[in-house]
């Protein structure tokens, strides 16, 4: 099974009058294709909070056309006021959640009997 990606620069100063025009580009983009995930190229984009804005609402952007949005190349300043700002997780998903595995085979869990959550 192949994932399609397309590539999507978010750089310099984006102001919060940006935004809306930079959300159209994307969804001009996505539209009419079938769901893959955005890699949003943020290297040359300078850490602030518009710039953290505009990551948010471009990833609603490409949720609502039914792809998923990456970001790559933040720097340590981007990272730092995202962490600041309590958004790294919402942000900077990992790209494939891991799934849910059964144990091991041959691998028996022990219940303690004097464990009161037993």
């Amino acid at each position: 099974m192949t994932t399609s990606a397309i590539s999507f620069v978010v750089g310099g100063t984006p102001t919060r009058a940006d935004i809306p025009a930079l959300c159209d580009e994307l969804a001009e983009v996505l539209r009419g294709r079938d769901g893959g995930v955005v890699v949003c190229d943020v290297s040359l984009a300078r850490p602030d909070v518009v710039t953290i804005e505009a990551l948010a609402r471009l990833r609603v952007t490409a949720r609502r056309h039914g792809w998923r949005l990456v970001v790559s190349g933040a720097g340590a300043g981007l990272l730092e006021l995202t962490d600041l700002l309590g958004l790294t997780d919402a942000l900077f998903q990992p790209a494939r959640q891991p799934e849910q595995r059964e144990q091991a085979g041959s691998v028996e869990e022990v219940v303690d009997p004097r464990d009161p959550s037993a």
